[in-house]
């Protein structure tokens, strides 16, 4: 999509996010990230790669996953699920909804991108 953001915003928030979510049971990873990405942007043609695993969190209250980026060609209808809306941006929002964790993803990918290339 000429190098553009696509984020999702939540029916419950104001703010922009990545697409994602939790591992269904029988699931691995890139089945996961490529339901999520239907699920919560109506993602139609993509390639989608892993970026890397995570930890986040503190000693006693923390997450892990993966993270996934997609370049997507084209998208469909939005289905119904917990996302109102999607928009495409040239730069990342500043009312991102994870805005301790969005930005370095964003910059993250960038700099793999342009070593990868």
């Amino acid at each position: 999509m000429d190098e553009k953001i696509l984020l999702s915003r939540h029916k419950a928030r104001t703010t922009w996010e990545t697409q994602g979510g939790h591992i269904e049971p029988g699931e691995t990873p890139l089945e996961a990230a490529k339901r999520e990405l239907w699920e919560e942007s109506g993602a139609a043609d993509y390639t989608i790669e892993p970026l890397c695993d995570y930890w986040a969190g503190e000693a006693d209250d923390w997450a892990t996953g993966a993270v996934f980026c997609a370049k997507i060609t084209r998208l469909g209808t939005l289905p119904e699920s917990e996302m109102a809306e999607t928009r495409l941006f040239d730069t990342l929002p500043e009312n991102v909804t994870y805005p301790a964790i969005t930005p370095a993803l964003f910059a993250f990918a960038d700099d793999r991108w342009r070593r990868d290339s």
